[in-house]
């Protein structure tokens, strides 16, 4: 059984910028982001790459044709040996009564402004939404005739909830899935018993009350991009402690008995939040630009995100009695709140995988049409599953630059030794090597590494490599035997896909200061010498030469654009920055010192 599971609609960014004015600061509130294909052959999770890192337009939403070529090319196969296609998205007839219901049951709205809408819902449908529109998509992009019978529609909270599911290894697990919005709910909570799936339909909750959107409307007031800035509000709730009456859950979130929650305005009211805030925040246009507001602002957001998720675990623990938790959909990348929601849960686990976000649902696409088909799933637990180049391929791209850069070659075994004798000092490496990771995170095969210990290394990266906001933290590498003596890991024993935030311990926090956000934590990837074989060695070597545990690792970019896919990315993005030193798998590279 071959299945080719994929995300994204070619027509997704002209229609909601045309009919809901998502363009400017809102060009990523559609649906189908981060477009991506994956692909399953008899149970095997063989390729997966997202079409970003393909067509090089950050989280984009366009038909990935090149990311399903890739991955068609990659396990030899071609679109007529596809059994099955798995797209992660189902409009049926229930889920348009129910959008068209949201739009009629709107008492705020007008009779004018309902029919507008449904105007646009239907126009979107017939371009969008409809199996003859998703198919009519599919021959325009790919030129494939595909057999409506090989079409297999999802839905969206489902193809999350499959991804986490059988990247997790499968088993009992009770579950949350929470995300701006799938078709028209935005979260649901159940469990997985004997591979049934029973989602706990009265404490759904619709995307009118969309916590993660909340969130997005909060990213925008702040100055942010919505449904892409999230992290960096994240990031700033970390300058300070949430206050004592948080106006959030006072003036915008009510908490019901049940477990659920309301939240005052749909997200499109964005006029009327900006006041709303502005009147229990004390803002104004101008006083949204100064940090402290800021901080103060996304510390409340950050409380408020972690109160009402802990409220719905806690109706979780009572209705089912599962030992683990699995943790999906954008709302998981809260990488803070997953650690406390842990925590103060009875769970013995908790997992979030790579393909936590909007990414993995083409990996949930496939891996649910698989099991359905009866081939059981085997993903296994590496994200490594995107494209990789060979020694011709990097000798090309050198051969391109030639005039701009200078290289060595050494020995594959002598890699992680000069690599780390690299990293005693304050250099920063363009690490690029092996298979390309899945997912929103650089994950050790298209990282920027550097030695954590100097004080002054993480405003040097942010300011002369990632042209980014210098609150911006980063992230340490660890290996997995050592995280528990670094981190104060609690109920975690590994955290592979930087999916958790833990407190760095008192003894650790002057030696990786740089790694080490300013309230004493930090996002932390552990590696073993089986998941990452080459950067656990120069981990190793590193510590020897240095008595430093962790190393830097953040993602082989620069502020605003996809993670490097190939060497020739690898190259461009080395030489418009300034990196010290770049590593394109044996092959060592400095900038050309020839006049």
């Amino acid at each position: 059984m071959i299945v080719l599971g994929y995300n994204g609609f070619g027509k997704a960014a002209e229609l909601f910028a045309r009919l809901y004015r998502a363009t400017g600061i809102d060009r990523h509130l559609l649906f189908g982001h981060d477009s991506a294909a994956a692909l399953i052959v008899d149970g095997e999770l063989v390729a997966a790459v997202e079409e970003e890192r393909l067509n090089r337009v950050k989280k984009t939403s366009e038909f990935p044709v090149n990311a399903m070529n890739w991955c068609l090319e990659t396990g030899g196969v071609s679109f007529d040996d596809v059994d099955v296609v798995a797209f992660s998205w189902q409009f049926s007839d229930e889920v348009m009564d129910r959008m068209i219901a949201e739009i009629t049951e709107d008492h705020s709205a007008s009779t004018a402004e309902k029919f507008s809408r449904l105007d646009r819902l239907a126009e979107t449908y017939a371009a969008m939404f409809s199996k003859e529109a998703i198919l009519a998509d599919f021959l325009e992009h790919t030129g494939h005739h595909l057999d409506p019978r090989k079409l297999e529609l999802v839905p969206h909270h489902l193809a999350h909830l499959m991804t986490g599911y059988h990247l997790a290894g499968g088993g009992d697990a009770a579950f949350v899935v929470s995300d701006g919005r799938a078709e028209w709910l935005s979260a649901i909570m159940g469990e997985i018993c004997d591979g049934k799936v029973r989602v706990l339909d009265d404490v759904s909750i619709d995307s009118r009350h969309s916590l993660a959107m909340l969130f997005s409307v909060v990213t925008r007031y702040l100055g942010f991009v919505p449904n892409n800035d999230e992290y960096k509000v994240m990031g700033l709730a970390g300058y300070a402690p949430p206050p004592a009456d948080n106006p959030f859950l006072e003036h915008v979130v009510e908490m019901l008995p049940d477990g659920t929650y309301t939240i005052a305005y749909p997200a499109s009211a964005v006029p009327a939040y900006y006041a709303l805030f502005d009147r229990i925040f004390d803002g104004d246009p101008s006083r949204r630009e100064d940090f402290d507001f800021r901080v103060r602002v996304a510390s409340a957001a950050q409380q408020m995100i972690e109160v009402v998720t802990a409220a719905q675990l806690r109706v979780l623990e009572r209705r089912s009695a599962m030992p683990r938790l699995v943790f999906e959909g954008g709302l998981a990348l809260n990488c803070v709140n997953n650690t406390k929601l842990l925590e103060g849960s009875r769970f013995d686990d908790m997992d979030v995988s790579f393909g936590a976000s909007d990414v993995g649902v083409a990996l949930g696409a496939a891996l649910h049409a698989s099991r359905e088909a009866g081939d059981a799933p085997r993903p296994g637990p590496s994200p490594y599953l995107g494209p990789a180049f060979d020694r011709e391929d990097i000798l090309a791209a050198l051969d391109k630059f030639s005039q701009q850069v200078e290289w060595r070659e050494v020995a594959p075994e002598q890699v992680p030794a000069e690599t780390a004798a690299l990293l005693e000092d304050e250099s920063v490496i363009g690490w690029f090597q092996g298979r390309m990771e899945y997912g929103p995170r650089a994950l050790g095969n298209r990282s920027i590494l550097a030695n954590p210990r100097f004080p002054g290394i993480k405003d040097s990266i942010n300011e002369r490599i990632k042209h980014r906001e210098q609150f911006r933290p980063f992230a340490p590498v660890v290996l997995e035997e050592r995280a528990s003596e670094v981190f104060e890991t609690g109920r975690k024993h590994s955290s592979p896909y930087m999916t958790f935030v833990f407190p760095v311990r008192p003894e650790y926090r002057e030696v990786i200061q740089g790694a080490c956000h300013v309230d004493g934590t930090a996002r932390i990837q552990t590696i073993t010498d089986e998941s990452n074989p080459r950067l656990a060695q120069v981990l190793r070597r590193f510590n020897e030469l240095t008595g430093v545990p962790c190393l830097i690792n953040t993602s082989f970019n620069v502020a605003g654009e996809p993670i490097v896919c190939s060497p020739v990315d690898a190259l461009a993005c080395f030489l418009n920055t300034e990196m010290d030193h770049l590593v394109l798998d044996t092959f060592f590279v400095r900038r050309s010192v020839r006049k």
